[in-house]
């Protein structure tokens, strides 16, 4: 067994969720809110505008864990299996779900990317952050680049139309799959946002709002993980930023937990999330079929 390469997908998997519950806390607020009411939020608490038990995850997660799944059951062609597991979540009535993603399973009839392009001439825009807060398993799973790139794009245009989606979740999974090699978060990053729409804006303090929008919360965790230490840092600045702070937190805290792996994250977080032993089990499995010779 390959210890630090289980490690690094358990740190990613964890940090997605440990980021989400975090983060879930203080999403709708701005930063004097925040302020007034926790000082700074350092502990997973709970409560916010969906009332969450302490460790309780949101749609971030619980979307990604529906892409795992999807992926174990068909790892070769996984998009019809993605979609069941949404739907499968969607019927379980969550409490947290983003209104593009709403708007796509109102229309799905079969054709996820059919459902995807409606949604967006519907709505005049599909340029969110929900593909992105889920992709993450993709390249936990995978170990060649070829296939990473295909079904991140794909699991993407399932319900954002927007290209941009496609674009930042395919270069988050470039890093997230070159941090599982072992290379260094900065050099990463930089080398991956070059040539995009994103060099040059990493570094500084984002002049934009925390905002759901894709180019808005990319940028952020961008920013976050450049000028963070530690996993802690990464998930806690993205809890104390409000706005979008949940899938903000889930999205830096999965590169976060790749790179600082699975002993990187504090006990005190991954004990207190309540879907852990689900976490687990996906785990062991993702690691089966990335080291598998077929794959």
């Amino acid at each position: 067994m390959d210890i630090q390469l289980i490690n690094r997908i358990k740190g990613g998997l964890y940090g997605v969720a440990v980021g989400d519950a975090l983060g879930g806390t203080t999403e709708f607020m701005n930063t004097k809110e925040i302020e007034a009411k926790h000082g700074y939020l350092t502990e997973i608490i709970g409560g916010g505008v969906w009332n969450l038990e302490p460790g309780e995850v949101t749609d971030d997660t619980m979307m990604t864990l529906c892409v795992v799944e999807g992926i174990l059951e068909d790892p070769a062609e996984p998009k019809e299996a993605i979609g069941r597991f949404f739907i499968k979540w969607y019927e379980s009535r969550p409490k947290d779900i983003g209104n593009i993603i709403r708007q796509v399973f109102h229309k799905y009839d079969g054709d996820w990317f059919e459902a995807a392009f409606i949604a967006h001439m519907d709505l005049g825009q599909s340029a969110g952050n929900g593909s992105l807060m889920r992709c993450l398993p993709v390249a936990l799973a995978y170990k060649d680049t070829a296939d990473i790139e295909r079904i991140t794009a794909m699991q993407s245009r399932m319900t954002h139309y927007d290209p941009r989606c496609t674009e930042v979740c395919v270069m988050y999974n470039r890093m997230a799959y070159r941090l599982l090699q072992g290379e260094d978060l900065r050099s990463v990053i930089l080398a991956e946002v070059a040539g995009s729409e994103y060099e040059g804006h990493v570094e500084a303090l984002p002049d934009c709002p925390p905002s759901g929008f894709v180019v808005h919360t990319f940028r952020w965790v961008l920013h976050i993980l450049l000028h963070s230490t530690n996993y802690a840092e990464a998930v806690q600045k993205a809890a104390n930023l409000g706005g979008d702070s949940d899938t903000i937190g889930a999205i830096a805290g999965g590169l976060a937990g790749i790179y600082y792996g699975y002993e990187g994250i504090p006990v005190r977080y991954t004990e207190a999330i309540l879907v852990k032993e689900r976490l687990d089990l996906l785990v062991s499995q993702l690691y089966a079929l990335n080291t598998s010779s077929s794959m």
